[in-house]
């Protein structure tokens, strides 16, 4: 059976060499590449492939955010491509459904390790990951997060604050009044333990919620 697998990531360079590793690898069909979070989800949904190769860091929207929509998440897997090695990044794509984390400078033949792993069923994690960051995951739970005490709203809210909008401009396009916004955006400094908009936007970016 052949191993079908859609490429996310906004760099065209990246992309063909991904490909081109593939090529060689039997029972393993690229059907699809998108460079973009909105493109991802459209072409996910379109050809249905057996794993996704996603990048966080893209336009319009973050490879996370790709996670939380993907549909039938439990049979499309999910392996990040990233150069953010920290142990937040690992730790939120893993709650969020990702089958392995790859860094983008493995060697190809990990990449082969980590597909042939993923599609039995396995959870694969870069070799180039440290210990300390393995060890960061596993050895905390989810609650300890954070960002895991954030409703799917104030997660929503948190990304637009952090992406430059205003309370109105907010408001607006989750069909909120201004008090409503004022007060989630109240309840996240107080989860985050974060009191102004800077804070919050540095947070969301170390996070990966929005790109650099």
């Amino acid at each position: 059976m052949v191993t079908r697998i859609v490429i996310v990531d906004d760099h065209r360079l990246i992309r063909a060499g991904i490909v081109s590793l593939l090529e060689g690898v039997s029972g393993v069909e690229v059907v699809g590449e998108a460079s973009d979070g909105l493109s991802a989800l459209k072409l996910i949904s379109e050809v249905d492939p057996d794993i996704v190769l996603l990048d966080l860091t893209m336009p319009n929207m973050s490879g996370f955010d790709v996670l939380a929509q993907i549909e039938n998440p439990g049979r499309v897997k999910t392996i990040i491509l990233s150069m953010h090695d920290s142990a937040e990044h690992v730790h939120r794509a893993l709650k969020l459904g990702a089958a392995g984390y790859l860094l983008k400078d493995v060697l190809p033949d990990e990449l082969v390790l980590a597909i042939d792993a993923v599609n039995k069923g396995n959870t694969w994690l870069s070799s180039a990951i440290s210990k300390t960051v393995v060890d960061g995951y596993l050895g905390r739970g989810g609650n300890d997060d954070p960002l895991s005490r954030l409703t799917e709203r104030q997660n929503q809210v948190l990304k637009m604050i952090a992406e430059g909008r205003s309370t109105k401009q907010i408001g607006s396009q989750l069909n909120l009044s201004v008090k409503t916004v004022e007060t989630y955006r109240a309840q996240i400094m107080e989860k985050l333990d974060i009191h102004d908009i800077a804070g919050l936007v540095h947070y969301a970016i170390r996070r990966g919620i929005v790109p650099l």
